[in-house]
């Protein structure tokens, strides 16, 4: 049975990572044993995403889920950056802090970009990678994450405003025409008070393209499965087969009656395909 969102926080770790100078707190979901596994979430989501993933995985592998920095329950005061160049240093914190040495990724949007800059920045430290609808080349960021990444958004919505936001982002581009309420929920939970829209609206703003153009998909050595929603209005299919081509060992498996929620809208075919992808060698 899938855990709510109330026992998701309850049972995550906390620890202190130094990015750029700042000690930042990051809570972060540690289950299993074995080689580790790193699943990271994007933009406006949290490690929640991937509630209904893990367990298969978990049962043979040591999973660490963390909320990026400035999301879910992780540290959102207003000074410091929540790019993804930001979240890889983080990863780099965090798995030393964990001492987890070398790990298998998997990132879903803006996770899979910092997944992809950890491949191919350090191709020793990561032996296989998955990327779901994630953020590539200069595919992002799109247009209503722009737009709510203008500072007057943090001083002009009001905490209501943003919840009905993100709420109509969830009902109108998950594939389920009767989506489930307790994703919903979870997905907003986090940004529902002033402090975490001030998180939001920076994490919107910290939405740069220069952090994937400044990498190469050929440098990534890990063998690569990209697991992709064919619905993405956000990160069309077109993005996943660009990759395909450039990253050397590389295959894609596209998954129709999918928008670019994957890990919820195709939740049993994501399972299965990363319990298969990141056990097979297990």
């Amino acid at each position: 049975m899938t855990k709510s969102y109330d026992e998701w926080t309850a049972a995550q770790h906390s620890t202190t990572v130094d990015v750029d100078g700042h000690d930042l707190e990051v809570a972060y979901r540690d289950e299993g044993e074995g080689d580790p596994v790193v699943f990271l979430h994007g933009i406006p989501t949290n490690s929640y995403l991937f509630a209904k993933a893990i367990d298969p995985v978990a049962e043979e592998r040591r999973v660490i889920a963390p909320d990026m920095v400035g999301y879910g329950n992780s540290q959102m005061t207003d000074d410091f950056d929540r790019s993804i160049r930001a979240q890889e240093r983080m990863i780099r914190g965090l798995v030393a802090d964990l001492d987890l040495g070398t790990v298998d990724f998997v990132g879903h949007d803006l996770g899979g970009g910092v997944g992809l800059r950890y491949a191919a920045r350090e191709p020793d430290a990561v032996e296989r990678l998955v990327l779901s609808n994630s953020v590539a080349y200069d595919s992002w960021p799109i247009k209503t994450i722009t737009d709510l990444g203008l500072p007057e958004s943090a001083r002009e919505n009001s905490v209501a405003d943003v919840q009905g936001m993100l709420d109509g982002l969830f009902r109108n581009t998950l594939y389920d025409e009767d989506p489930d309420e307790a994703f919903i929920e979870a997905m907003k939970a986090p940004w529902n008070s002033e402090e975490g829209v001030t998180s939001l609206v920076r994490a919107a703003v910290s939405t740069n393209t220069c952090h994937t153009t400044e990498v190469d998909p050929r440098e990534v050595t890990a063998d690569t499965r990209l697991l992709w929603g064919l619905e993405d209005e956000f990160q069309p299919v077109q993005w996943a087969e660009r990759l395909e081509a450039d990253i050397d060992s590389c295959e894609l498996i596209g998954l129709e009656e999918s928008n670019h929620w994957v890990p919820e809208d195709r939740h049993e075919a994501f399972r299965e395909h990363c319990a298969e992808f990141l056990l097979g060698g297990a």
